[in-house]
């Protein structure tokens, strides 16, 4: 008779559990959670608003988005959780049996997303208004997503990265929250060039850019390489404002070209096979 009776209650587990998650209970879930995204959405527009009219607070301001938005989620989930806390064993059984069967057939991403979202919050690995690289990606972050995170890239577009990849690619930040970010333009002279007047130039170039940021914590560096064909001068300085990463760089690299050209500097005459003008970011370098 007791297995009889077992079986029974394991048949009527589910009967009890569609009986407590009905109709009315599914549509107020979906009340609860459209409220909350709206809800979301409003004070993510507002503080990204306040931030971008403080300049000097932006970063500070964009940081607290994320666990804005997760506290507004975890209220609806509460809301929306805490009628099921009433269930009894056997259906608590069966609500975490289908939530184990759904997880096994297609959420598992997803809650990797979740967890990696989590991550960013409480481990702050980069916040909104960094300049970051995840694996091939690179762009300043925008939005903090539980499930994705959003980059602006340098050619305008915005990239959906899933934050489960935090896990599995490398994470670079260009700046660490500060609003200062070290940028190196690189420039290439001939090998019989005065290399002395040559740096003087490029150093010029860097402290008279309108872009440019000089104190003692954040000195500007200029450095030389011999290569076969060339030699590299590598001008490390930082920029006000971590926005100005490109503009900077061109100021730099244009006006140093122009001396060049104008006090004899002399450039390769045909580039070598990797040869280029770059601009590369570095966060403690």
């Amino acid at each position: 008779m007791i297995p009889l009776q077992s079986d029974a209650s394991a048949t009527a587990a589910p009967e009890q559990l569609a009986n407590v998650i009905g109709i009315a209970t599914i549509f107020d879930a979906v009340l609860v959670f459209a409220a909350a995204y709206v809800f979301a959405r409003i004070l993510t527009f507002l503080l990204s608003a306040t931030a971008e009219r403080s300049p000097n607070r932006r970063i500070t301001i964009k940081m607290f988005i994320p666990v804005v938005r997760l506290l507004v989620y975890v209220l609806a989930v509460y809301v929306v959780v805490v009628p099921l806390l009433e269930l009894n064993s056997t259906q608590l059984l069966a609500a975490s049996g289908l939530f184990g069967a759904a997880l096994g057939f297609g959420l598992r991403d997803v809650v990797a997303g979740l967890f990696g979202g989590l991550f960013i919050v409480f481990e702050k690995p980069f916040q909104v208004g960094d300049k970051v690289s995840i694996g091939d990606d690179y762009g300043e972050v925008t939005r903090i997503g539980l499930r994705s995170t959003t980059l602006r890239t340098p050619d305008d577009t915005a990239v959906v990265v899933p934050n489960d990849r935090l896990f599995t690619d490398n994470v670079g930040n260009a700046n660490a929250g500060s609003p200062h970010m070290m940028v190196v333009t690189e420039l290439s002279v001939a090998p019989s060039a005065d290399i002395d007047r040559a740096k003087a130039i490029v150093e010029e170039a860097i402290v008279t850019s309108p872009y440019v940021y000089v104190d003692d914590d954040y000195p500007v560096t200029v450095l030389v390489n011999d290569e076969t064909y060339y030699r590299r001068i590598r001008g490390k300085a930082y920029v006000d404002d971590l926005r100005d990463e490109f503009p900077f760089a061109s100021d730099v690299t244009e006006r140093s070209l122009e001396a060049f050209a104008e006090r004899g500097i002399e450039t390769p005459e045909l580039p070598p096979p990797d040869y280029r003008l770059t601009t590369t970011t570095n966060a403690s370098s």
